[in-house]
């Protein structure tokens, strides 16, 4: 298993602020190395916060290639949409000038739409060098849910990298999630969190167990990739 950094900040701002110095260092080191960066964001009320502070920062914001490590069946312009998410509150200010790829298309079928998502993905280079992931209070991340049809195989890391079509359990939406293959093709995970309630969750993820039962577990349990825990009360 690789180690697992923890970070632990005493709010909001301050994880905020944290974890926007170690991405926009990440990505500035893959600019350097290589010319160009990718990063990979999680939807949800938490990074909102994080996503402004990024925007803010001076970087070669053209070189870097952003996407989605999930998103809802539902059009790019929803409420609900990760997509429309991070349109609104990071491709803004300097970080206008990514370019953003995301997982929604013009497919009939959560299926054909999945394998749709991939092909465009395909075309960002991996593995990316960094991927943001959240957390819910049933230790899913991305849209892999302990309950959801076919988690086995979606947590299968032998299995090819691929999108895969999910049921979220709660206010029930069909999804398009990475699997976990896919989000190991990276350089760095890292898990944003907040609360005592997911402070607890992911230490009994830290614990010896099922993947399927608290999925983040196959992130924090891998040896391909070194992952960083931010969390605040």
């Amino acid at each position: 298993m690789h180690t697992v950094h923890e970070y632990q900040l005493a709010n909001a701002v301050d994880l905020a602020s944290a974890l926007t110095r170690a991405v926009t260092s990440a990505l500035h080191a893959a600019i350097t190395a290589r010319g160009r960066a990718s990063l990979v964001v999680s939807g949800g009320r938490t990074p909102v916060l994080l996503f402004n502070q990024l925007a803010q920062q001076q970087l070669d914001w053209r070189r870097v290639v952003i996407t989605l490590a999930d998103e809802r069946w539902v059009r790019a312009d929803a409420a609900t949409s990760n997509e429309n998410l991070v349109r609104r509150e990071l491709l803004r200010d300097h970080a206008v000038a990514a370019q953003f790829v995301g997982m929604m298309s013009a497919a009939d079928t959560l299926a054909s739409g999945a394998e749709a998502a991939w092909r465009a993905l395909a075309n960002i280079p991996r593995p990316f060098d960094c991927v943001l992931l959240g957390m819910g209070d049933d230790g899913h991340t991305a849209s892999l849910f302990p309950t959801a049809t076919l988690i086995d195989d979606a947590l299968n890391p032998a299995r090819p990298p691929a999108c895969v079509a999910m049921q979220a359990p709660v206010a029930p939406c069909q999804r398009i999630s990475l699997n976990l293959a896919a989000l190991l093709e990276s350089r760095r995970l890292v898990l944003h969190i907040q609360g005592a309630t997911k402070w607890t969750v992911y230490q009994t993820a830290r614990a010896p167990g099922l993947a399927t039962a608290l999925p983040v577990r196959a992130v924090l349990h891998q040896s391909v990739v070194p992952v960083d825990v931010f969390w605040s009360p």
